[in-house]
């Protein structure tokens, strides 16, 4: 099976058994998003959901949170990986919202890399998710399925190839999907760690190519 016969038969695949997937984070507005996907990285979406409800109810927007201090957000976020740095990033990330933007979060991807703590994979969620454009999130899952599937070369050495590749063969109407097919697959099926190769719908297909498929 050639590779573009692989996405195809991925992609119709996805399309019938799941027409309509978005992130399990929750939240309310596009700024409680984007505060969810920056708590996010290199952790859980379920701790993630565990914390936000009362961060949310206490600073339910931009400038209500950019008047708390890193210390007062560290008190709701401490559960979470890297707590110190993500509390900081939330208070510097609002007060930049309020101060640069007008309390908006911005919708150019230029313009939200420059909020503390948000890379290019929390962009391209914001992209996706609240704005509806077709952008590509690549994080450990989509990486990782990406690889050992054979979607990319071993060249797609780093997210952005990976990106690139991905956002080349996907049809532009299904990439904002596309990532959370990719990633949910990753994170259910397609685990880092013993894989569910035996539970998979494309284990026929798959080459299975597991080593150096990981994400350092």
């Amino acid at each position: 099976m050639t590779r573009q016969q692989r996405y195809q038969y991925l992609l119709e695949y996805f399309r019938r058994q799941m027409p309509h997937v978005t992130t399990e984070l929750h939240f309310g507005s596009a700024f409680q998003l984007l505060c969810a996907t920056v708590l996010s990285a290199q952790c859980t979406d379920k701790r993630v959901n565990m914390v936000t409800p009362a961060l949310f109810a206490a600073y339910p927007t931009a400038q209500a949170m950019s008047q708390a201090t890193a210390d007062d957000l560290l008190a709701y976020v401490s559960s979470v990986s890297y707590p110190n740095s993500k509390a900081r990033h939330l208070a510097e990330l609002s007060r930049m919202i309020v101060e640069q933007f007008g309390g908006e979060v911005p919708s150019m991807v230029e313009e939200l890399v420059k909020l503390p703590g948000v890379g290019r994979k929390t962009a391209n969620v914001m992209q996706a998710v609240w704005f509806g454009k077709a952008a590509m999130a690549v994080d450990t899952h989509v990486y990782r399925v990406s690889h050992r599937m054979g979607l990319v070369p071993k060249t797609a050495d780093n997210p952005l190839k990976v990106e690139k590749y991905l956002m080349a063969h996907i049809p532009a109407d299904d990439i904002p999907d596309a990532h959370h097919w990719l990633l949910l697959h990753g994170r259910y099926v397609c685990r880092s760690q013993h894989p569910r190769c035996s539970e998979c719908a494309f284990a026929d297909i798959c080459p299975r190519l597991i080593e150096g498929s990981k994400l350092e």
